[in-house]
């Protein structure tokens, strides 16, 4: 079984979806960095910087779900047994 970042690389290569929540964290991920070269936002400002902050936890989120699935071992039991019968 790979490990967890040569999965996130194939998925990288291999899945649309995983790849572009990669693009757009990355992209958030940029205008977060740049908001903080500013030493004083004003409150707008600081609002949104949060809101982009929970936004990229979010893609991180549903990117590490599909970490997960991708890495799980494909179920088996009596379930998928009756699915074959």
């Amino acid at each position: 079984m790979p490990d967890a970042q040569d999965l996130k690389e194939q998925l990288l290569r291999t899945d649309a979806e995983y790849r572009e929540l990669y693009n757009l964290h990355h992209e958030l991920d940029e205008q977060i960095r740049s908001m903080s070269t500013n030493p004083h936002l004003s409150e707008g400002e600081q609002l949104e910087e949060i809101r982009l902050k929970k936004r990229k936890l979010q893609l991180k989120d549903r990117m590490e779900d599909i970490v997960r699935r991708f890495a799980a071992p494909p179920p088996s039991g009596p379930a998928q047994d009756m699915a074959h019968a």
